[in-house]
């Protein structure tokens, strides 16, 4: 297989990656906030659109559920793309893909706390739950081992991928 087609067929895997980290990321928060603090799962959907709408974002039923689902798995399919780009650079990251993928996760969620969420409608992130916090940090750090795992993947039957160091 050509170099060329070799990047264009791990892009389906990158896809794949997104969903299969995002029912993860949303299963855990839906679950984690349902048991805890009885949170109906659509919540947790409004709270993602909040960083578009703010708080409004919670008045807005199915429509902005809707919006914060797709933003949720557009988010999560950058991310894998993302680690999919940085390791055609960095031998590390294809070699090491579990421990490297669990450091992306962490730097996943400091991003997405402190630079992100600041910068949207919904606000700075809230540090009061400690649970949250803990559990949040552990299942960032998973969500990036399945961004490795995905993102270096073979795209397609005989593509070696990134996992051989093919772009």
């Amino acid at each position: 297989m050509h170099r060329e087609d070799s990047r264009v067929s791990g892009w389906p895997r990158v896809g794949l990656g997104a969903l299969v980290a995002g029912m993860a990321d949303l299963v855990f928060a839906m679950g984690f906030w349902w048991i805890s603090h009885g949170v109906p799962p659509m919540r947790i959907l409004q709270s993602i659109a909040a960083g578009w709408y703010g708080e409004a974002s919670f008045a807005g039923g199915v429509q902005t559920a809707g919006v914060g689902a797709v933003s949720h798995f557009a988010i999560m399919f950058l991310f894998v793309a993302a680690y999919r780009q940085m390791a055609t650079r960095v031998t590390l990251l294809r070699q090491r893909p579990f421990a490297m993928g669990a450091v992306y996760g962490l730097f996943l969620y400091l991003l997405m706390n402190f630079v992100v969420l600041p910068l949207s409608a919904a606000g700075m992130a809230s540090f009061k739950d400690a649970g949250w916090v803990a559990a949040s940090i552990a299942m960032h750090a998973l969500i990036g081992v399945l961004c490795a795992r995905y993102a270096l993947a073979p795209g397609a039957p005989g593509d070696a991928g990134l996992a051989h160091g093919r772009a």
